[in-house]
């Protein structure tokens, strides 16, 4: 089949591989100059398998007015920004902080970050990708023992997953994470997923292009895609900025922009943007530095290890 793969990110760079080696004819469509230059251009670095957790929780409305509070906040919300879309996302999220709702959506992500974490060591196994990739695992930590004694009904989620990992006082956490004794009097314990890792999603995502080139897939970047054609409730093709598209298969990896393109179809696709802050900074002394990933539950703030560099995510 002819397919064309909407949006170079990686989820359409890591689409547009497994098609190709499926057999297919692959062309990706990005309208910036080079892929992975949006949403997985500086993300925190993460492979969170086990470290995995639905955003609508129990208790998360009052918690998320009082991050909001909070200096650091780990959320933001603008006024300006509220309407009838915002305001809709918003009440579904809140639909769905319940008990049972909770259960359910974390037990959907946990085995679909294992599949990925199984499709990821394979992938790694086959192909040679340089994106600083790490198997050292993810330390959440906690700076209180109210935190600690809270996360029982994740641990049971965790248990029930499968999950590995490994529930750690301050002597444990440092242990793992040496650099954590520069700072031991803010954290009592923390919470350690084994299976976790650390990788540059840039790096990856160009790396896996260089392989997809190689592979046959064909890129057209610096190519807006403006509009899909439909006939009979099926696509037709695609309007870009660079004229018409057409193929057998059409695979939307436009994250965000999504919904733009296809709520006109008749999908309403629950997908709304959030903005996150990240800073990569030279790595000057070891010492001082994770090996691997570090997240500050009460922050929301992500300390990543890459090889020579350090990645700090946070903010929603």
């Amino acid at each position: 089949m002819k397919i064309l793969v909407l949006g170079g990110g990686v989820a359409g760079v890591s689409t547009a591989w497994y098609l190709s080696n499926s057999g297919h004819e692959v062309t990706v469509v990005d309208r910036n100059p080079s892929v992975a230059d949006e949403t997985s251009f500086g993300n925190a670095g993460m492979l969170s398998y086990g470290y995995t957790n639905p955003w609508a929780a129990p208790g998360i409305p009052l918690k998320a007015l009082k991050w909001m509070m909070q200096d650091m906040a780990p959320i933001l919300v603008s006024s300006s920004a509220i309407n009838a879309r915002t305001a809709n996302w918003m009440l579904q999220m809140l639909g769905q902080c319940t008990e049972e709702a909770y259960r359910i959506n974390k037990g959907r992500m946990l085995r679909i970050s294992e599949y990925s974490r199984i499709c990821l060591d394979e992938l790694t196994q086959e192909v040679p990708l340089d994106f600083d990739h790490r198997n050292k695992g993810t330390i959440e930590l906690f700076r209180d023992d109210e935190k600690m004694v809270s996360i029982g009904a994740d641990l049971e989620s965790l248990k029930e997953g499968g999950v590995e990992h490994e529930v750690l006082n301050r002597e444990s956490c440092i242990h793992h994470e040496p650099a954590l004794a520069n700072v031991s009097e803010k954290f009592v314990g923390g919470l350690r997923f084994p299976k976790d890792g650390t990788g540059d999603c840039n790096k990856f995502t160009k790396g896996l292009a260089d392989h997809c080139l190689k592979a046959g897939v064909r890129f057209l970047l610096n190519t807006e895609v403006q509009s899909l054609e439909t006939s009979s409730g099926k696509i037709t093709g695609v309007e870009t900025s660079e004229g018409y598209l057409k193929a057998d298969a059409y695979v939307v990896a436009l994250g965000s922009y999504s919904p733009l393109l296809l709520n006109p179809l008749g999908f309403r696709l629950p997908i709304y943007p959030i903005k996150g802050y990240s800073l990569t900074l030279p790595l000057l002394d070891e010492t001082c530095a994770p090996q691997s990933t570090v997240m500050d539950e009460a922050f929301k703030v992500a300390v990543t290890r890459f090889e020579d560099r350090i990645r700090v995510g946070g903010t929603a």
